[in-house]
């Protein structure tokens, strides 16, 4: 029995509840029966990206699970709220979900919030917080009597109070002797991973177990976004935007996907007002300055080049990168500096994950599914208590960067394999936060820690595709997994190798006047020779200008400081001799 609240079980119940639409002016022109780009988060449109459906795999595992947090964190408008929605259209019978989309609450109000949704009767007048807490605690016991699950949804968590977040905590502790009572899922924007790192929230984050950062839309992705929503509004014919248009529509939205709603709603509406049948570069342009005041044309504005999986553009000019150059080492330019590796060829950032035509219906939870092919091997669903058979008894740290460097052809010293790492300008990296969407855009094998219980297993991740993982014991067996299965013992977190310019000081976030600067300048400016356009002018000529604008490009923090993560971007754009994961399917051999 679902007891989900009113507003979540109307959402849930189907087409039939939903009001009449209104169709666009346009509609009538482009053959449309409804608004394809609503900013509304309408299931029925979501679009399943690959990431969008680790997303969706991450909330249904919440639903299922065993207790603590579970956290789903976007840029905004990147469809959090959407996968949320998809998520509620999935509850399994017997699990009962409160849903909270406006979390600016007290503590009371929290908890007063949280009984109302569960339909808990409210405490006399005058209730203290321990007549709330003790009340919600009786519920759980007799819902777990039955057999019945309880999760609780928080939208729009990054505007939770440190006060309400400590609570939510507290909540987690109502408990039998074999489980937990409360499920808990985080929605929120990129500052509540930056609020779960406070030091002072380190109880509720070592609760976390599994969090997701979705990520925005390659260029690739775009286009088949769009195709989905028209043709989910009814789209027979050709699409209207041409491939000009497109480009466009992804230079101006970044691939988030209510930019992209706002951009194509208003570029169709300019073709509409112009009798046009299909939309252009020009009327995408257009748009965007009446939809986000964003003109293209203003001088010196920063532009990003995305492609599917492709290299992005790059703000960079040649002559400010020599000047800095000469200004480091007079008498020698930008120019002469040592090249990384020629010839410079831009593989792709991550390894391109074709979404399909058309996103396939949501009728049933996220599974752990093998290729179609018919040779492939069954894929292993991860869960507590198989560790031991499927990898052998855990093993140290240091054994697993052993392993790892042997991918790089290097022997690691046993008792200091980073240090002996350093001595071939080889250096590791650890990322307590690291999830799969990151590990995909720095597409390098690299070591994964699973838990079951009190123990660790470190195991290499060799191999990623979009619905599994390939990862190896150090020294032990190698296991085809589900992706869907992953967080069940994986709580993020992922550590690997990167190669460093010749002089780079270990531990420093940015590389020294000398060598190192001098070999990133040269990888820039190759790079920028390989972008498709220039674009845009620095404000100085300095390397810190280029190294900015590389990072604003490829989606990091646009410091201008050229640390390991900018470095792990560059190096794979530039030609650097570094392993990479694959992405084929497994294969059983005969």
């Amino acid at each position: 029995m679902n007891t989900a609240s009113p507003a979540v079980a109307t959402e849930a119940a189907g087409h039939a509840t939903r009001p009449r639409e209104t169709k666009p002016l346009y509609a009538q022109q482009f053959g449309l029966s409804r608004a394809p780009f609503s900013i509304a988060p309408d299931p029925r449109y979501l679009y399943m990206s690959s990431r969008h459906r680790e997303a969706l795999a991450h909330l249904l595992y919440g639903l299922k699970g065993g207790g603590g947090f579970v956290l789903l964190t976007g840029e905004i408008g990147a469809g959090k709220t959407t996968v949320c929605r998809c998520m509620l259209e999935q509850v399994p019978p017997r699990c009962n979900v409160a849903y909270i989309f406006n979390p600016k609450l007290t503590v009371e109000e929290l908890l007063e919030t949280v009984c109302d949704e569960f339909h808990i009767e409210r405490a006399d007048a005058g209730a203290t917080l321990k007549h709330h807490v003790d009340a919600l605690n009786r519920y759980l016991l007799r819902t777990h009597a039955v057999g019945q699950t309880n999760v609780l949804v928080i939208d729009e968590a990054q505007n939770l109070s440190p006060e309400v977040l400590e609570q939510l905590r507290l909540l987690t502790n109502l408990e039998t002797s074999e489980r937990k009572l409360l499920q808990i899922i985080l929605v929120g924007q990129p500052e509540l991973r930056t609020m779960l790192a406070a030091p002072g929230m380190e109880q509720l984050a070592q609760r976390v177990i599994a969090r997701y950062h979705l990520m925005p839309l390659s260029t690739a992705e775009t286009g088949q976004y769009i195709r989905h929503r028209l043709a989910v509004a009814g789209l027979q014919g050709a699409l209207p935007f041409d491939r000009g248009a497109l480009r466009r529509v992804m230079h101006h939205s970044r691939g988030v996907a209510r930019r992209i709603n706002l951009l194509c709603d208003r570029a169709l509406l300019g073709a509409y007002a112009e009798a046009k049948s299909s939309v252009s570069a020009r009327i995408v342009d257009k748009a965007a300055r009446e939809a986000f005041d964003d003109d293209a044309g203003a001088a010196g504005r920063r532009r990003v080049w995305l492609g599917a999986g492709a290299v992005a553009g790059v703000l960079v000019i040649a002559a400010g990168i020599a000047a800095w150059a000469q200004y480091a080492h007079p008498g020698r330019s930008a120019e002469a500096a040592p090249v990384a590796r020629p010839p410079i060829v831009a593989p792709p950032v991550a390894p391109p994950v074709a979404p399909p035509a058309q996103a396939p219906a949501i009728e049933a939870p996220v599974a752990a599914s093998a290729p179609a092919a018919s040779a492939a091997a069954p894929l292993v669903a991860l869960q507590p208590g198989a560790l031991a058979t499927l990898f052998g008894e855990p093993g140290e740290e240091r054994a697993a960067w052993q392993a790892l460097g042997e991918l790089w052809d290097l022997s690691l010293d046993g008792a200091e394999p980073c240090s002996s790492a350093e001595r071939a300008s080889v250096h590791c990296y650890r990322d307590p936060n690291g999830n799969l969407a990151l590990i995909r855009r720095l597409d390098r094998p690299g070591i994964l820690s699973l838990h079951d219980g009190e123990r660790v297993w470190r195991v290499l991740l060799v191999a990623l595709d979009a619905q599994s993982a390939t990862l190896r014991a150090p020294g032990g067996s190698t296991q085809h997994v589900a992706l869907s299965s992953l967080a069940a013992v994986w709580r993020g977190g992922y550590s690997t190798l990167w190669r460093a310019p010749q002089g780079y000081r270990p531990g420093a976030r940015d590389v020294a006047p000398g060598p190192a600067a001098e070999a990133v300048a040269a990888q820039l400016t190759t790079l920028a020779r390989t972008a498709p356009e220039a674009a845009g002018q620095p404000q100085d000529n300095q390397l810190k200008t280029a190294v900015a604008a590389f990072q604003l490009a490829q989606g990091l923090k646009p410091d201008g400081k050229a640390g390991p993560m900018t470095l792990m971007h560059l190096n794979p754009l530039t030609g650097v001799d570094e392993p990479r994961l694959t992405s084929e399917p497994h294969v059983l051999h005969p």
